[in-house]
């Protein structure tokens, strides 16, 4: 489980991506939300806006685990 460092109140799951080197580029977030199954605190999510606060938790299918930390 990879920790990930935010500076901010929250951040949403498309620069989360980006910000845990899951992604390149902001781009692609639409793309790979479509082609990947992502879980946010246990539940299937597809939207790039989603707000994620510190102590979320985001699970990718075989690419692995990330917890918010502020």
């Amino acid at each position: 489980m990879k920790k990930v460092q935010i500076s901010t109140e929250y951040i949403t799951l498309g620069q989360f991506l980006k910000l845990a080197d899951v992604i390149d580029t902001g781009g692609a977030v639409k793309w790979f939300l479509q082609e990947y199954e992502v879980f946010v605190n246990g539940e299937l999510e597809d939207r790039r806006g989603r707000k994620l606060f510190s102590g979320y938790t985001v699970e990718i299918k075989n690419i692995g685990t990330y917890i918010v930390e502020a």
